[in-house]
């Protein structure tokens, strides 16, 4: 915890997004902050939750990310005077004291409670609680929408992708090419890592945010050499010193024999491809320590799985280990029980120790479906790359968060529809998560910000918050409040720290393997309880029928 007036290193030093900038708005926040303000309501203190409504990807959970993004867009939040002058133009008749207004906008006067990014969280609840002055919060709701809405979609759809993968699989993310732009695929390489996935090829992303980088080469490598010639001046630095190139080959060429009239390998394979070899061959002299080949450009069986094995089993002959293949086409249960049954065979018949646990990497629009569907017809799969079904989220554009006035001037507010599920939540609040004898959580639950908190060992009525059937008794083994302060601005307090990305990370899976294996299952799963207290039930309702316009029949 840190005192609230001083603003941490890492807020300040932190990677941020030049495109974030108080502009990232909708123009009705300038044209309410301007009303507000003609109003002389601007410095009315205020209370908005941001929160979403259902969980995406016909899931009964979400993961939570973008807070740190949202706490350093507060450290930053400033008005330039071209942005300023901007604005101006933007609202025709718009008096000049106003922009004396935007000039002097910070956000000293703001507090954000949140939930802790990278925690599993609900409909209904909110993820941040956002005070200040309604002039300067309106102007937040848009950005933080935007930084909330994308990170928490494409964590949770990591989240699922991991879930159905399982936790033995490594998952790297290859999205960076089909990604929505420059940002979109940089903030899909930082929240899949955050969702649990264990690596990425954007470059730029492993920079930033210190994600470990995996990835090999493509097509156009192998299909771009034609010869032994293209390579005969390329050494490679052994533990014995440099070995030349044609010392390499003439390894490679004898193993390749080797392979070709084992008893067991005989029938696969007559001649391979040899450009793909001599591909091969130059990234092995290129990357002797981590070489790992893509062996469909030609055909799998026939010739790219041997010439891998040659070549890797030439590498083992002076020190290195080769890492292993990946498959990017074709079927790949098949192909990658085959590859190992090969390797395996390598391992027995040529008596090379371990030759068999090579790494069988897949890629190829792989999806939650396509993974399912591998499981359950068994394969050989030791990682997975994913790329434009992750982070596009194809399956769903987007999570759907809003920001919601919930107090003014220390007035409960209520926003009403003919749509129930849109009816939002009065006042400002407190968050409970209530767990069970055996460790799991129970229920969310929302009280009152005055109403004393559950206790362990109580027994408590937990309430739906619109439907009135729906309700049981709860005696919590272990209390949790989800909301912490994260923001209080030029204010003194405590608050939390902003902690690193590995830390989220680490939160993220330790709290979805905490949950309720029927709340986690991929299709049909049960529906996680989040409630009110009775108390809050109580006046959700007396301020509704409060507010509600009362017809006239005539």
């Amino acid at each position: 915890m840190e005192n609230g007036s001083e603003l941490t290193t890492q807020i300040i030093d932190g990677p941020t997004n030049p495109m974030v900038t108080p502009l990232l708005n909708d123009l009705y926040q300038f044209t309410m902050a301007y009303a507000y303000w003609k109003a002389g309501k601007h410095n009315e203190r205020s209370v908005f939750d941001l929160y979403f409504r259902k969980n995406p990807f016909g899931g009964e959970y979400t993961v939570f990310a973008g807070l740190d993004e949202c706490i350093k867009f507060l450290a930053n939040f400033k008005l330039s005077d071209e942005e300023i002058d901007y604005v101006r133009e933007s609202l025709p008749g718009s008096e000049e004291a106003f922009c004396d207004y935007l000039r002097g906008l910070d956000c000293s006067d703001v507090e954000v409670y949140a939930i802790p990014e990278g925690s599993v969280v609900f409909p209904k609840v909110p993820l941040m609680r956002v005070e200040g002055p309604v002039g300067v919060v309106q102007l937040l709701e848009t950005p933080f929408l935007n930084l909330v809405n994308f990170a928490s979609l494409v964590a949770t759809n990591a989240a699922r992708h991991r879930f159905v993968a399982g936790k033995s699989k490594n998952l790297l993310e290859f999205g960076a090419r089909r990604a929505q732009g420059p940002d979109g695929a940089i903030s899909a390489s930082k929240y899949c890592y955050l969702g649990g996935f264990d690596a990425t090829s954007n470059v730029a992303a492993g920079k930033l945010f210190g994600i470990p980088l995996r990835g090999t080469h493509s097509h156009a490598f192998v299909s771009s050499f034609m010869s032994t010639d293209e390579i005969v001046d390329k050494v490679l630095h052994s533990a014995d010193g440099k070995t030349t190139c044609e010392d390499f080959v003439s390894h490679v060429q004898t193993w390749l024999k080797k392979i070709q009239y084992s008893p067991s390998l005989s029938g696969i394979f007559s001649e391979t491809n040899q450009s793909e070899l001599v591909a091969f061959i130059s990234y092995a002299l290129a990357f002797p320590k981590t070489f790992l080949a893509l062996v469909d450009t030609y055909d799998v069986m026939k010739s790219g799985i041997p010439n891998f094995c040659a070549v890797a089993l030439a590498l083992n002959d002076f020190g290195y280990k080769a890492l292993g293949i990946r498959l990017d086409s074709g079927d790949l249960a098949y192909l990658s029980t085959e590859a190992r049954k090969f390797f395996c065979t390598v391992e027995r018949e040529l008596k090379v120790p371990d030759f068999g646990k090579m790494v069988v990497t897949a890629s190829n629009d792989l999806n939650e479906e396509t993974i399912d569907a591998l499981n359950k017809q068994g394969h050989e799969v030791d990682a997975f790359g994913i790329g434009t079904y992750l982070v596009t989220c194809y399956s769903q554009a987007a999570l759907g968060c809003v920001f919601k006035l919930v107090e003014i001037n220390n007035q409960p507010r209520i926003k009403l529809s003919e749509d129930v599920t849109k009816v939002s939540i009065p006042c400002k609040k407190r968050s409970y998560r209530l767990y069970g004898k055996e460790g799991y959580p129970l229920v969310d639950i929302m009280t009152g910000e005055n109403e004393p908190p559950p206790k362990v060992g109580e027994r408590l009525l937990c309430r739906h918050p619109f439907n009135e059937s729906k309700r049981a008794y709860v005696v919590p083994q272990r209390v949790e409040e989800l909301l912490k302060c994260y923001w209080r601005g030029s204010a003194d307090g405590a608050r939390e720290e902003l902690p690193s990305l590995e830390e989220i990370r680490d939160r993220c899976i330790k709290q979805l393997a905490n949950m309720r294996p029927d709340h986690m299952r991929r299709l049909n799963p049960t529906p996680y309880k989040v409630s009110v207290s009775a108390k809050l039930y109580d006046f959700i309702h007396f301020l509704w029928l409060n507010e509600a316009p009362v017809g006239e029949l005539q």
